[in-house]
């Protein structure tokens, strides 16, 4: 499916940016700066891909994937007490769990309607 770029195509890459770019104006620690660059060029390398090729799940779970990492990274790297910092880490998991999840959701009833229609 050829859809056209939807609003919630550009919100993980800007979660991404957003992620990368945050220890500039928050207040953070090493750990947090890392984790947050890291993932979050590793979103918005995977939110360009999603863009590009709009129906591939495994790019789609991937976000997923990454939202869930940036959610517990506060715990898991622990600057959860760094609270700017672990706010930040926190909706953009949400944001881009949730973009991440709704796309897989709207990829797999397309292909399942494309499936059907075969048939």
């Amino acid at each position: 499916m050829k859809r056209g770029m939807q609003l919630q195509d550009l919100l993980p890459l800007v979660a991404g940016v957003y992620a990368f770019l945050s220890p500039i104006w928050t207040t953070t620690t090493d750990r947090a700066t890392m984790t947050m660059v890291v993932l979050g060029i590793i979103t918005a390398l995977a939110a360009i891909a999603e863009l590009v090729r709009p129906d591939a799940i495994p790019l789609e779970g991937l976000l997923v994937l990454l939202g869930v990492a940036f959610f517990v990274s506060p715990w898991v790297m622990g600057f959860s007490a760094t609270a700017p910092m672990a706010w930040t880490a926190w909706i953009i998991g949400a944001v881009t769990f949730l973009v991440g999840a709704a796309d897989v959701q709207l990829t797999r009833v397309h292909h399942r309607d494309t499936m059907a229609a075969q048939h």
